[in-house]
C-alpha cells in the first residue's frame, strides 16, 4: 500500500521516496513509490502532475490501495527519488474542492440539496443537485457560503473510529464501508478523500457563475478563490465595457438593455411595414404570367420574402428576388399557384455553390459564387 502522504500534510510541495516499481505503460511508464505526495484522480478531484526527479509526472491513478505515477521517462526500481509537485495546480484544486464542500453543505443546510455530482473542469466546478433551486434561493446559499469563508475556521480532515463514525452525521454520496474519511468545512461535514485547505478563508470567495436546470435538478457552474476573482473581474470589465457603449453606469445595465430591446422591435415593425410597401411597389411593374426575377438592393432575408411572395401573388407565375446578401447573394424564390420550386432551388444551389430550401411554394437561401447578372441569366433560363 503506497503511504498517502496527502492525507495527512495537503500542503506538502516535495518529498522524498523509493522507487518500488517502474514498467513500460502505454503513455509512458508506470511508476510506483512506497509514499507520495501526488493526489491520484478521484471524487471528481483531478490528479496532481508535476516531477520524480527529471521525469514529468502525466497522471496519478489509483486502484484504493497502490498509487500509481505515469512519467514520460522511466526510474531506477529501488532507488529515491524526489518529488515535487505542480503546486499552483494543487492550490486551485484545493480552493475548488473546500469551495464546494461549503457551498454543497449551505445547499444541503437549507433547502435539503443533494450533492449527486462533482467534477473540478476547466474553467469552472460543475456540481448537480438533486432538486431544482430557485435564482433567490442560488442566491441566499452564495452569500451565506461566503459568510463561512469570512469566517475563516480550520478545515478539518480526519478519519474517526467506528464507533465515533457510527454517531456522528455527515453528507455523503453514497453508503460506505470500514474506515471513513471526513471533511469539515464552514459547518459542513462530509465523507471526502480529497485534499483541502486549513482554513475556510483560504477559498477567498465562492461564486456561482451559472445555473440550469439538468435531470431532477440543477447543474451549477461554480467557481472559488483565484477562479472566482477572474471570473468576476472579467464580468465586471464586460459590464463596463457595455456601459460605455450604452452610455450608462454598471448597476444600470438591465434598464438600458431593456429600452434597446424595446426600440429595437419598433424599427422592426416599421422596418416589415416598408418592406411591405416596397413589396407591392414591384408588383406594379410585374407582368401578369410571366416568371421574373428582380433586383432588390438593400434588402433582408424577410424583405426578399415579402417581395418574391407579393408579385408570385399578384402574377400567378415564379418569382426569384435578389440581393446583395452573406458572402454573396441572397435569394428568394416563390412558386406559382401548383408549383414546386425545390428542384429550382436545387439547381440554383449546384450552380453557384449556395445554401438553402424550404417548402414547395417558397425557398429561401444565399450564393458563395456568381455575379448578379450570372445569376439572373441563369434564372431567366430556368425559371
Amino acid at each position: 500500500m503506497t503511504e498517502k502522504l496527502y492525507e495527512t500534510d495537503s500542503y506538502l510541495q516535495r518529498f522524498t521516496a523509493t522507487v518500488l516499481a517502474c514498467t513500460p505503460a502505454r503513455d509512458g511508464y508506470a511508476v510506483v513509490l512506497d509514499r507520495t505526495a501526488f493526489f491520484p484522480e478521484g471524487g471528481g478531484q483531478p490528479c496532481d502532475t508535476g516531477r520524480l526527479g527529471d521525469a514529468r509526472v502525466l497522471v496519478v491513478h489509483t486502484d484504493g490501495e497502490t498509487i500509481t505515477h505515469t512519467t514520460d521517462t522511466p526510474l531506477p526500481v529501488g532507488a529515491p527519488v524526489e518529488g515535487m509537485l505542480d503546486w499552483p495546480a494543487r492550490l486551485d484544486a484545493m480552493q475548488q474542492h473546500t469551495g464546494e464542500h461549503i457551498l454543497s453543505g449551505t445547499l444541503h443546510r437549507l433547502y435539503g440539496a443533494e450533492n449527486v455530482g462533482f467534477h473540478i473542469g476547466s474553467p469552472y466546478v460543475r456540481m448537480d443537485t438533486s432538486i431544482p433551486l430557485t435564482a433567490e434561493q442560488l442566491a441566499e446559499a452564495e452569500a451565506q457560503a461566503n459568510a463561512a469563508v469570512r469566517a475563516d475556521t480550520p478545515v478539518r480532515c480526519y478519519i474517526p473510529d467506528a464507533g465515533t463514525l457510527t454517531a456522528t452525521e455527515y453528507r455523503s454520496k453514497k453508503e460506505l464501508e470500514g474506515p471513513v474519511r471526513l471533511v469539515e468545512a464552514g459547518g459542513d461535514r462530509c465523507a471526502c478523500c480529497g485534499t483541502h485547505l486549513a482554513r475556510t478563508g483560504e477559498v477567498g470567495l465562492i461564486k456561482i457563475i451559472s445555473a440550469q436546470h439538468y435531470k431532477i435538478g440543477m447543474r451549477l457552474a461554480v467557481a472559488c478563490g483565484q477562479r472566482a476573482y477572474e471570473a468576476v473581474a472579467q464580468g465586471w470589465a464586460d459590464g463596463e465595457a457595455a456601459g460605455r457603449l450604452l452610455s450608462v453606469p454598471v448597476g444600470s445595465l438591465t434598464d438600458a438593455v431593456a429600452r434597446l430591446q424595446e426600440g429595437e422591435m419598433q424599427l422592426k415593425q416599421r422596418l416589415a411595414a416598408l418592406q411591405n410597401v416596397l413589396a407591392a411597389a414591384y408588383t406594379v411593374a410585374a407582368e401578369s404570367g410571366v416568371p421574373s426575377t428582380v433586383w432588390a438592393e438593400g434588402a433582408d432575408g424577410d424583405g426578399l420574402r415579402r417581395i418574391a411572395m407579393a408579385i408570385a401573388a399578384q402574377t400567378g407565375a415564379c418569382c426569384c428576388a435578389l440581393a446583395p446578401g452573406g458572402q454573396g447573394l441572397a435569394y428568394a424564390l416563390a412558386a406559382a399557384p401548383g408549383s414546386d420550386v425545390r428542384p429550382l432551388c436545387k439547381s440554383l444551389n449546384e450552380r453557384f455553390q449556395g445554401r438553402g430550401g424550404g417548402k414547395p411554394a417558397f425557398c429561401q437561401g444565399s450564393l458563395l459564387q456568381g455575379d448578379a447578372a450570372e445569376v439572373r441569366a441563369f434564372l431567366t433560363e430556368n425559371l
